[in-house]
């Protein structure tokens, strides 16, 4: 495998948190497995995200279940600075409480990016109570990662079922996140914020041409707000993780939608154990060693300006 890979998508959690959450269990806090799996597979570094849980109800405190988070991925950190990549969460009820956890994760913690739900309770990124935290990233320069919210994602109120709401509900719910992002022009607004989308953005290749007919359709009629360029021109824009796929026509298709440069290689370990499926996936190809080192670490490596050698 060339270069450098580093896993742009996989999961920690603490004991506290798991033991407080409905559906994790304790091989999402085995760190030794992971570092195990990493030397197996060749892989460098891995980032380690929230899968989102709803470890705050159970504690019936948001700021609580942050804090317990984030110190445990703090002490995974310290003990193994070298391998992983840390994302802090935030308690988004209260915008103080929000950017003092903030400032606590990159001052104190050394956590290197900020891990989002695509939604909360319904209320999306778009909306304006995030925008302190996006002001605050970039003028920190820390990266916003955001994965799929699993609490009450869209669609659920109307058909919860335990296949379809992971796979559908969840992806649906992603890609409606990105969609009224680019439409309330947060990534125009906070164009220096590298925002990282996990599963590819939701289903956004398969509907960026519908995205671009529709919204040329809608403008001439004035129907739609000028967005200043086609919707494929916005998202291009943004960064999406490949999540554990294997079929290479779907990453053919996030290849046209995001191009090299925004692809990420992301394992989505332990809910995917067939890392090397993952891995064959992008190395089969046929694409250009630089394209496919940039899909597998080299793109993460500069997100995160990260200093490593092969």
């Amino acid at each position: 495998m060339p270069g450098i890979i580093i896993d742009a998508h996989s999961h920690y959690l603490p004991e506290e948190i798991i033991k407080t959450s409905s559906f994790y269990h304790a091989g999402w806090m085995d760190i030794e497995g992971q570092l195990k799996m990493m030397e197996e597979s060749g892989i460098d570094r891995a980032v380690l995200n929230y899968p989102t849980t709803d470890a705050h109800i159970k504690l019936s405190d948001e700021e609580k279940a942050c804090r317990i988070y984030n110190d445990g991925l703090a002490k995974i950190l310290k003990k193994y600075p070298h391998k992983f990549i840390g994302l802090g969460i935030l308690p988004i009820g209260d915008k103080e409480k929000m950017l003092f956890e903030f400032k606590r994760c990159v001052k104190e913690l050394a956590i290197r990016g900020i891990s989002l739900a695509s939604s909360y309770g319904g209320v999306y990124l778009d909306d304006k109570r995030f925008y302190p935290l996006y002001e605050e990233a970039q003028r920190e320069k820390v990266p916003i990662f955001v994965h799929t919210q699993t609490i009450n994602p869209i669609g659920f109120e109307r058909v919860d079922d335990p296949l379809l709401t992971p796979v559908v509900e969840y992806i649906f719910d992603m890609t409606m996140c990105v969609s009224k992002m680019m439409m309330s022009e947060v990534f125009s607004r906070f164009a220096q914020v590298k925002f990282i989308f996990a599963h590819f953005g939701g289903v956004l290749p398969f509907l960026k041409d519908r995205f671009d007919t529709v919204y040329t359709m809608l403008r001439l009629r004035n129907i739609v707000k000028d967005l200043g360029r086609a919707p494929s021109e916005i998202l291009k824009n943004i960064y999406c993780d490949t999540s554990a796929v294997k079929s290479k026509d779907i990453l053919k298709m996030a290849l046209d939608m995001f191009g090299p440069q925004r692809l990420l290689w992301g394992s989505d370990y332990p809910a995917n154990k067939d890392i090397a499926g993952a891995l064959n996936a992008v190395n089969e190809l046929e694409i250009s060693r630089e394209q496919r080192e940039k899909i597998l670490g080299k793109n993460m490596q500069d997100i995160f300006d990260l200093q490593l050698t092969v």
